[in-house]
């Protein structure tokens, strides 16, 4: 990219990560400054760390700083939901002729490895149960696979995953389940490297999608994979599969479980997730 960039006419500044986090402080200083556009460049992890630099103490930050993507690695699934493409100079070319959209964040408290409380916002999809496994698994050792890896990470963990008890809130309904495989909170459509799990999902809408994956076996779920692929799953009238809506979701069990945002295995439940409507502006395709 940096080979052509100069041709684009497009004034940039060019600043690479070198550890994890980084690219959160790098976006705050600059949305702080209201420089007029971040773009992130990378996989759903690295939007992540950007926009949680649009944050801080739980809020937006007050600026004019314009949110922007050019989607390259391992999951590429925020970018599916708004269709921004693949190829990089058609994703750049976006930042001149793209409009601004005013969309959606979560809010997720939650619990840390070390067992303190964490703040963190999400984009995508955030999750508790398998999926939350299966980040973890692909974090540690599978992404080498490329597109392949959440595949892979998700037979490791679906094969060694036990459905777990978890109480679910959702704008005060409460859903006490004795076995849960996953309880998926969703802003956008996509997740897992391709799979449409909340196929009528919208960033813009202000609620989210929730999608509460009760105690389905390893099995079923590996014969019900394609259906999630192509987001037909909530049609079959499957009485382990329920989806509703929502601004406020908590969700608790008494054992250990996991839980991701947007593809980053960030800690455990208890989480409570709220919803932040328009609490960001990002430059889309028109």
């Amino acid at each position: 990219m940096e080979a052509w960039l100069p041709s684009s006419g497009l004034p940039y500044e060019v600043v690479k990560t070198t550890r994890p986090l980084e690219a959160t402080e790098i976006a705050q200083r600059n949305v702080l400054a209201s420089r007029p556009v971040v773009v992130a460049v990378g996989g759903d992890g690295t939007l992540n760390e950007v926009v949680n630099g649009f944050f801080r103490n739980s809020a937006p930050i007050p600026t004019s700083t314009k949110l922007a993507m050019v989607p390259v690695g391992t999951g590429g699934d925020f970018r599916r939901t708004l269709r921004i493409p693949l190829d990089t100079k058609q994703a750049v070319e976006i930042l001149r002729s793209g409009m601004v959209r005013r969309l959606d964040a979560g809010c997720v408290t939650y619990t840390t490895d070390d067992g303190a409380t964490g703040v963190r916002h999400f984009i995508n999809i955030a999750d508790a149960g398998l999926g939350g496994e299966v980040v973890y698994t692909v974090g540690n050792g599978t992404k080498r696979f490329g597109s392949a890896a959440y595949r892979i990470g998700g037979l490791r963990a679906l094969m060694r995953f036990n459905n777990k008890p978890m109480t679910v809130d959702v704008d005060g309904s409460v859903y006490d389940l004795k076995k849960v495989q996953q309880v998926v909170v969703a802003n956008c459509q996509f997740f897992g490297g391709g799979m449409q799990m909340a196929p009528a999902a919208s960033p813009t809408d202000g609620v989210f999608d929730v999608i509460l994956i009760k105690d389905a076996g390893k099995l079923e779920t590996l014969r019900g994979m394609n259906d999630i692929m192509s987001g037909k799953h909530l049609d079959q009238n499957n009485p382990k599969m329920e989806l509703m809506y929502g601004k406020r979701v908590s969700v608790t069990s008494p054992e250990k479980v996991r839980i991701d945002l947007d593809g980053e295995a960030v800690g455990f439940l208890p989480a409570l997730f709220e919803i932040q409507p328009g609490a960001i502006e990002f430059i889309t395709p028109r």
